[in-house]
């Protein structure tokens, strides 16, 4: 439907668009009156928002809760609140060394002269937060952008509309608006949002959306870094402790109902181990999880849309010939236990999109470097986890695959670890955002470069042909062929 078919809806996306356009100019303005904030203004507004997210941590928990009609205020708080305040504590440890000029070398043609980078902020910020981790998505950016010295604009999911008042709610308690500012509304504003001329726009959401994000941001030239998610896999090595995997696949499904980024999205196992691992995980999956049925430790799949496409991928994956596992009972309110699927093939829908839910494909392979072509031969995921890899195995297997990250033995645990970088590569995303890598993302690298007063730069200058350039032409570019 169009937003024609619903005029509140339209009437809000209007309000909120002329927020966006009114706040942005009064950011731009604010940052042009203070484009270099020093390291202790940085580190004041990181400290605000720590405290703020401990005071309104549970606030949060419930509007979560709220919006996706059940969700755990224990994963809630682990993910979107101490999440951030992890990423505030390194920003706050490292932001010295991070905003420090770094000297560089000159040529040799340029010696005794001086050249360094220094980091400076971008400006204004846009940072577009999905529904499924919809505080940490949102505010995970924002700290790359204070550390940065910046100023950001947060584009809510539209899935979400208790959380972004809540999170509203949370940085007016620390920021005036034309320091950091929310935005709300449905499709229109999130378009609009796109469009409008930020001097960075972070997105992370999904592939699909993506081009049009980066449509709408280069009509004004704007930079885009990317967390788009994907297919990510499991592997499986011959040999591994299949109860130890099949229990840390089944923690990465039950996860807010696996309705995350870095999800295992399905498993790559040895042949003769499928039909274990298949029982394994169910079962590692109920012993989690006793019951969905209105378990207040698991999540609902946020929205009627979500959880019929879900059902959906599984009737599409019975009818072409699949067995389905069920872990567990199924309740009304949206919770879905996980189902394991064996005999997968490539025409099921599951096998080709991203399930972003408690489904889990387990598939077949011959040996590990088949396991690896199947890898290689789809589009590069976000994660990448391998299971049983030791030694030189381990290190063929990172070479060879391309992912966003790694985490060995488990699932997910690179992202939670902030002096790391997290971001995809392919059509799982580009750039990153996180620790020192963030910090750079959302600063411009200027080069400078200072010539000695008594450096002798007109040896360069015309007319040309004396002695000085023929030599140093000689030197690096050798006697020319006749």
């Amino acid at each position: 439907m169009s937003a024609a078919d619903h005029p509140a809806a339209a009437d809000a996306d209007a309000g909120e668009i002329a927020r966006l356009r009114a706040l942005h100019a009064r950011q731009r303005q604010a940052f042009a009156a203070a484009p270099y904030p020093a390291a202790a203004a940085r580190r004041d507004a990181l400290k605000r928002l720590r405290a703020a997210l401990r005071r309104h941590q549970d606030l949060l928990a419930e509007a979560m809760s709220d919006d996706f009609g059940g969700r755990s205020h224990f994963e809630s708080k682990m993910a979107d609140v101490l999440g951030p305040v992890l990423e505030i504590n390194h920003a706050l440890g490292h932001l010295g060394r991070w905003m420090r000029s770094r000297r560089r070398s000159t040529e040799l043609l340029f010696a005794t002269n001086r050249a360094w980078v220094m980091y400076q902020p971008k400006g204004v910020i846009g940072i577009i937060s999905p529904w499924n981790f919809p505080v940490y998505l949102a505010i995970g950016p924002l700290v790359a952008a204070l550390a940065a010295g910046n100023r950001a604009m947060i584009k809510m999911s539209e899935f979400t509309p208790r959380t972004t008042e809540a999170v509203r709610a949370l940085l007016a308690d620390c920021f005036a608006e034309d320091e950091v500012a929310v935005i709300g509304g449905g499709v229109a504003a999130a378009q609009a949002f796109s469009a409008t001329a930020f001097d960075h726009l972070v997105f992370t959401g999904s592939p699909a959306v993506a081009p049009h994000v980066m449509r709408a941001a280069a009509a004004n030239l704007t930079p885009v870094t990317l967390e788009l998610g994907g297919k990510s896999p499991a592997i499986i090595a011959p040999g591994a402790d299949l109860a130890a995997a099949a229990r840390a696949i089944a923690h990465g499904k039950a996860f807010n109902s696996g309705q995350i980024c870095v999800s295992p999205d399905y498993a790559l196992v040895p042949h003769e181990a499928v039909e274990a691992f298949a029982a394994a995980v169910a079962a590692a999956f109920v012993a989690l999880v006793p019951t969905a049925r209105g378990n207040p430790d698991y999540t609902c799949i946020v929205n009627d849309r979500q959880h019929a496409r879900l059902l959906d991928l599984l009737a599409d994956a019975r009818t072409r010939g699949a067995v389905v596992r069920v872990a567990g009972e199924a309740g009304p309110d949206r919770r879905l236990p996980l189902h394991v699927v064996t005999g997968v093939r490539d025409d099921m829908r599951l096998a080709r999109e991203e399930i972003f839910g408690p489904i889990l494909p387990v598939i077949g392979y011959g040996s590990p470097a088949e396991a690896l072509a199947y890898v290689a031969a789809r589009p590069r995921p976000l994660a990448l986890y391998p299971f049983g890899f030791r030694g030189a195995p381990l290190a063929a297997l990172l070479a060879a695959t391309h992912a966003g990250g790694v985490t060995v033995d488990d699932w997910g645990w690179h992202v939670f670890n902030h002096d790391l970088p997290f971001g995809g590569t392919g059509t799982s995303g580009m750039g990153s955002y996180h620790g020192e890598e963030g910090f750079r993302e959302l600063s411009h690298a200027k080069a400078v470069f200072r010539r000695q007063r008594y450096f002798p730069v007109g040896l360069f200058y015309p007319p040309y042909g004396n002695l000085a350039q023929r030599l140093t032409l000689r030197f690096y570019l050798g006697k020319p062929p006749r």
